[in-house]
């Protein structure tokens, strides 16, 4: 229950208990929570929340529930969870939290078994395995965007006597933030224009070492982590968002919470980005280096007043198309249909796998790079970064909770092998 599905899960629940729903929810979190603001709110909203509970006590829940709803994501406690065991009989509904279009894919299985499979973004009708899957199948998808609360933030008036903000909010890894965003930025001509980078300060060496030789020493400001993200946001006019093509995100909350505040958004012509930034209209989708100089120099910059509308556009479609009623009412006509079936078992390991290392590898597209003798065959530059993130489901991750399985290892060590001796950005 950390960060962006720590927040969905909670105000899912909480706006349940507001709505007096006939639904009531008991919330399992296979782990310690990462952050206690999301403990606070499943309690205040009257729910039981068990933590790291007992196989008997998992067993227990899932027999009484009605309905078994996953957060599912390519973490190793979820596969364990569904693996380790066999489950009771249960009516299973799968939230996905991450596209599909990269890394991790969606198995197939799992969409193809579960009585139904949600996604958190449309793009996701795009990953291969997706369109792969037979038509009965298909009927049982759905779309139920994890964003919301964005009503909540404050709308600050914008201003056009003053320079031009400009800020990022957001993961500096690799995996997410675009390992080419200096080359990118650096396009803008403007001397004076600066890029406030707001949170952790991952590869901050990297990035001030790309902006000096390119001359550029001052282009990005490293703020650090805050936790006053509206105050950040306020501050803003614009938020250079380039995320790495191969990016698992799909609600992106950075993106609508910016949104939400006005700040107009300037974005990779990504597919989870195409889906909530309509080019011309709440934000600029760019494709290259030029063009974010063209969007900076020559609009967003120049004609202050435009600006402005485009982010009062942005924020007035986001908080009115990103609530948790809408979140909670899709959700119950999906509880109201599954009701209507009988609970039945599922045989998990068919589609995942038996040991650890099948369970890391099933959400690999690319099955080459993860050899059966721990050899590990790197992708192309920008696939790689997801592979050095230490959790993520990464193969690092997964050792972690799995350290006697001997390919993770092996595919551990090749991996810190490469780091040490090859690795450049």
């Amino acid at each position: 229950m950390g960060g962006g599905v720590g927040k969905t899960v909670s105000g899912l629940v909480a706006q349940s208990a507001r709505a007096n729903s006939i639904y009531t929810h008991a919330v399992v979190s296979l782990e310690l929570p990462e952050k206690s603001e999301f403990i606070d709110i499943v309690r205040d909203a009257g729910c039981n929340l068990l933590v790291a509970p007992s196989k008997e006590e998992l067993i227990r829940q899932i027999k009484a529930a009605d309905i078994v709803q996953i957060e599912f994501w390519n973490h190793p406690a979820i596969v364990e969870f569904l693996c380790k065991f066999p489950l009771p009989a249960m009516r299973l509904i799968v939230w996905c939290h991450v596209s599909g279009l990269s890394y991790p894919a969606i198995p197939a299985g799992i969409m193809e078994v579960a009585n139904r499979f949600i996604f958190t973004s449309r793009c996701s009708w795009e990953a291969s395995e997706v369109e792969s899957l037979p038509a009965e199948a298909k009927k049982t998808l759905d779309v139920i965007s994890s964003g919301g609360g964005l009503e909540v933030l404050p709308l600050p008036k914008r201003t056009t006597e003053r320079p031009l903000r400009a800020g990022y909010l957001g993961s500096l890894n690799f995996s997410k933030l675009h390992p080419d965003y200096v080359d990118y930025v650096a396009a803008v001509r403007a001397p004076d224009f600066c890029v406030r980078m707001i949170g952790d300060e991952t590869n901050r060496e990297v990035l001030e070492h790309q902006c000096r030789t390119l001359g550029r020493p001052g282009l990005l400001e490293f703020a650090g982590y805050k936790t006053d993200v509206a105050m950040e946001l306020a501050g803003l006019d614009v938020l250079v968002y380039l995320l790495n093509p191969n990016h698992y995100g799909t609600a992106e909350n950075a993106l609508l919470e910016a949104m939400a505040m006005g700040v107009a958004p300037i974005v990779m012509d990504n597919a989870a980005e195409r889906y909530i930034v309509e080019h011309g209209d709440t934000g600029i989708i760019v494709r290259t280096p030029d063009d974010v100089a063209t969007a900076i120099d020559d609009y967003l910059s120049s004609r202050p007043n435009e600006r402005i509308e485009m982010g009062r556009r942005a924020a007035a479609v986001v908080r009115e198309r990103y609530r948790y009623e809408r979140m909670e009412r899709a959700f119950s006509g999906h509880y109201d249909d599954l009701l209507t079936q009988p609970k039945r078992e599922f045989t998990f390991v068919d589609f995942f796998g038996a040991t650890p290392a099948d369970w890391f590898r099933v959400f690999h597209r690319d099955a080459s790079i993860f050899q059966d003798d721990g050899s590990v065959r790197l992708p192309e530059r920008l696939r790689r970064y997801s592979l050095l993130e230490r959790t993520k489901g990464s193969v690092f991750h997964f050792l972690g909770h799995f350290p006697h399985d001997a390919l993770l290892g092996a595919w551990a060590k090749a991996l810190e092998d490469w780091e040490a001796n090859d690795y450049h950005v």
